[in-house]
């Protein structure tokens, strides 16, 4: 996340855990754009650039996504499914934030690539402690490069380890 402009989906129907996130991430002087999906059919549609997304420079590709597990529409586990299965989506880090302690929802979630998963915290101060880890963290890893709406730059792979690895396009 080291990009200096980067944006983050939220994806959550409760708009108290919305609010609570973003709040979390205004505490902590993060400078990333929040934008927030309802359900998993909205951060599709978001990520896909339709319908009322459909504007770049307002709606700039994500560079993180954390995403609940049940919603309307369509779940957490679409946009992981969605994620998992276009190229160009693949490499964003998901997040699943969900109240489900289930085992069988973990191990669907890293199943269809989560990157990590986390129970939410009972209280905001909770929150603003594990969005500020997650923040951290991934502000120290190193991430693809991207144009200014947060589209994956093509990178010359040949000659080099990764070159057998075909790249979306």
């Amino acid at each position: 996340m080291k990009n200096a402009n980067f944006t983050i989906l939220v994806v959550d129907d409760d708009e108290n855990d919305q609010f609570l996130i973003q709040r979390a991430f205004e505490d902590l002087g993060v400078k990333a754009t929040i934008q927030l999906a309802y359900n998993g059919a909205e951060a599709i549609a978001y990520m896909m650039g339709e319908g009322k997304f459909s504007d770049r420079e307002k709606f700039a590709y994500p560079s993180f996504i954390m995403t609940d597990l049940k919603m309307p529409l369509a779940d957490g586990f679409a946009v992981l499914e969605f994620l998992k299965s276009n190229p160009m989506w693949r490499i964003i880090p998901a997040v699943v934030l969900s109240a489900s302690p289930d085992l069988d929802d973990i191990k669907k979630s890293y199943m269809l690539g989560a990157s990590s998963y986390h129970l939410k915290p009972g209280n905001a101060e909770g929150l603003r402690k594990l969005i500020k880890l997650l923040y951290d963290y991934w502000m120290a890893c190193e991430i693809p490069q991207v144009d200014s709406t947060g589209k994956q730059l093509h990178t010359d792979s040949e000659g080099k380890l990764g070159e057998r690895f075909a790249q979306p396009t």
